[in-house]
Order: structure tokens, then C-alpha cells, then sequence
């Protein structure tokens, strides 16, 4: 093809530019080598999920996390099966509940139901957070409710800290245990004002994610009782989740815990800014208006091509890139945005000048 009328992606475009204002930068080999680097060569390796790699970073999770233990899984998706799957075992009831757009039922091709044989019970309204009364609605017997926090689909959504507190009440008065969908947890305390122990006193099992907000290669932490736990280990073992080694993995989400757990209030800040500039634009608008964590979807009420060309040429012209993609919704379309370290490096004059551009390109061409 002539390179001088090859026209690049969005996704080539975002890469391009010189600044952009979403993540944490490339996921390529140097996310790893970067953690390895800051470690001893000759520092053992965890084998069969033992050694003191593996049992000092499990031991310093549950500390944070107010919890007793905590397992190091290789997925988030294995570790919320399973603590699912021993609540169902204990209370010998086949079911659990779960908002309707939970990872669970979008992204896991019925996991649960092939897996463990486990009937998922949907409460809510799919467009909100889970409320006190949808918990209180259920007329099925259940085993357990599993609440995200925040609420990815529906743009990071948080309920109020009081409305957890009364559903945690509520689930122990009637013996439903309760499992938090963590996978963002540490992104959301700047908004609650509250630690990560704090929020997850009221939860019963609790996962978080070590690629996301955190930005290591993968990994993810279940943490409750002691007893919970060891049989935690037996069905990591059941699933093929015990490798001979999970080292790369645990540095990784170390180095990068460390790196990065104190950026969680900049984080926020940083979205509350961007959303606010976003929002000023005639044919935006974010989900939430205003972010409660550090990610929010970003709505654009333009045909998907022309959004993909002005969002290119914003790349191109500006050097800044907002996204690498949007997603068709039926004459308008929409992306998510997750604030990490990159928007720091985004000179605000330039950014502001680019939003200006943007409004006036996109009321041009919709």
C-alpha cells in the first residue's frame, strides 16, 4: 500500500500521540521487566503456592485488606468462582445473587453454571447500582450476594457507604454471606473516605485485582477467614490455578501495589477534572456526570465514524489521545477512561486548548 495515502486507525493515531490522558502506559514485556529489575536475582521463587515469595505478599494483602488470609490467584475470574462455589457448599444451596451486568454473567461464559452447577439469581435494575432493596427482594434462597464496587458497566457507579452497611447488616441477619467484586477496590476509597479494611470489614470474602487500577501483568487476591482460605487453596488446586510458580506475577503486583497505591487520591482528582473538561463539550457527556473513582464512561453523541475521525485527528494534530477505541451504541457511541499515570504528564494548557478543538470539530461534523 502507498504510504503517502495510508490513513492509520484510531487505536495507531492514539498510540502515536505524544500525551494521553487514560492509563498507565503500554501493557508490553517492560511492565514486567521493569518490576523484575527492583528484585534479587537470587530471591527464591514461590513452588506449588509456598515459599516465603508467595506467604509474605499473601500476609501483607490480608493486613491491608483487614482480613485474617488471602490467596494469590492467577485470575480474578477463578478466585470469585470459587469463593462463591464454598459459600454454596456450606449453606448447601446452589445459588448466589449478583447485579445483572456482573463479570460473572457478561464475561465468563456461564462459568458458574457449567463449573459448579450454580444458578445465578439477577437483582436489580441493570441501568443502577445494587440497592438495599434489591438484597431485600429476594425471594429465592441464596447463598450468598456478590456486590461490584465499583460498578463497571453502568460507568463505575458507587451506592452511598451507608446503603452497604445496611445490605451488609441485612445479608448477616438472615445468614447470606457476602462477596465483594473488588476488582477496583483501592480506586474507590478517596470517594467512601474510608481504608480498604474498612470497606472490606463488611464483606465476608473479598477479591482485588492486581492489573487494573494497580497495573501489573495479571494476579488477583481472595481474602477472608482462615479456614475459608485453606479451602480456597484445595479448589486453586481443583481449577489448575496452583502453578509450580506464580513468581512473575506476584512481583509484579508488588512492585506495582507499591508504586502506585498512593496515587489513588490523584487518580480521582485527575477524573474529576478530565470528566469536567469532557463534560463542557456540547456532544459529551460522562457516566457518572462526576466520576467516583479514577474511571468513568465517556458518551458521545455523534455516528461512530465521525467520532473515530475526530478523535484520530484530535491524536494527530493535538499529540493528545483520549482513546484508542469507541463503541458503537446506535447513533452515538461511547468508550471507558481510566485515569492513571500518563494524564500527569499532559501539559493542562494543551489539553485545554484540544478540548476547546474538539467541541467546535465535533458540533462542525455531526
Amino acid at each position: 500500500m502507498d504510504e503517502h495515502t495510508y490513513t492509520p486507525t484510531l487505536e495507531e493515531a492514539f498510540v502515536k500521540a505524544a500525551f494521553r490522558v487514560s492509563g498507565n502506559g503500554p501493557r508490553n514485556i517492560n511492565v514486567l521487566k521493569e518490576a523484575l529489575e527492583h528484585v534479587e536475582g537470587t530471591t527464591g521463587s514461590d513452588h506449588y503456592g509456598n515459599g516465603e515469595l508467595i506467604e509474605q505478599f499473601q500476609q501483607q494483602m490480608a493486613d491491608v485488606l483487614g482480613k485474617p488470609a488471602a490467596v494469590f490467584f492467577p485470575s480474578g475470574t477463578m478466585a470469585q468462582q470459587i469463593a462463591l462455589r464454598i459459600w454454596c457448599d456450606q449453606k448447601d444451596v446452589k445459588r448466589v445473587a449478583y447485579h445483572p451486568l456482573s463479570h460473572l454473567e457478561l464475561h465468563e461464559q456461564d462459568a458458574l453454571k457449567e463449573l459448579h452447577h450454580i444458578e445465578a439469581v439477577l437483582i436489580g435494575d441493570k441501568n443502577r447500582v445494587t440497592r438495599l432493596e434489591d438484597v431485600t427482594s429476594i425471594t429465592e434462597d441464596v447463598a450468598c450476594v456478590l456486590l461490584e464496587l465499583p460498578q463497571r458497566e453502568i460507568g463505575g457507579q458507587l451506592p452511598p457507604y451507608e446503603e452497604l452497611e445496611a445490605i451488609a447488616d441485612y445479608c448477616r441477619q438472615q445468614g447470606i454471606r457476602l462477596h465483594l467484586d473488588g476488582a477496583r477496590l483501592f480506586e474507590i476509597t478517596p470517594y467512601y473516605g474510608k481504608t480498604a479494611a474498612e470497606i472490606c470489614s463488611l464483606f465476608d470474602t473479598v477479591y482485588i485485582s492486581f492489573y487494573k487500577g494497580i497495573g501489573g501483568i495479571a494476579g488477583a487476591i481472595l481474602a477472608g477467614d482462615g479456614d475459608v482460605m485453606q479451602e480456597a487453596k484445595v479448589w486453586k488446586h481443583r481449577h489448575g490455578g496452583n502453578l509450580i510458580s506464580l513468581y512473575p506475577y506476584i512481583v509484579s503486583s508488588k512492585y506495582y501495589y507499591e508504586q502506585r497505591i498512593g496515587k489513588m487520591s490523584e487518580y480521582y482528582e485527575q477524573a474529576k477534572e478530565l470528566a469536567s473538561l469532557l463534560n463542557a463539550c456540547s456532544y459529551i457527556h460522562t457516566l457518572p456526570e462526576v466520576p467516583v473513582s479514577n474511571m468513568f464512561h465517556v458518551h458521545i453523541d455523534c455516528p461512530i465514524e465521525t467520532t473515530r475521525q475526530v478523535f484520530k485527528d484530535l491524536a494527530l494534530q493535538h499529540n493528545i489521545g483520549l482513546t484508542s477505541y469507541v463503541v458503537d451504541q446506535q447513533g452515538s457511541c461511547s468508550f471507558e477512561c481510566t485515569i492513571g499515570d500518563k494524564y500527569a504528564l499532559v501539559p493542562q494548557e494543551q489539553l485545554r486548548t484540544a478540548m476547546k478543538w474538539l467541541d467546535g470539530e465535533l458540533a462542525k461534523r455531526a
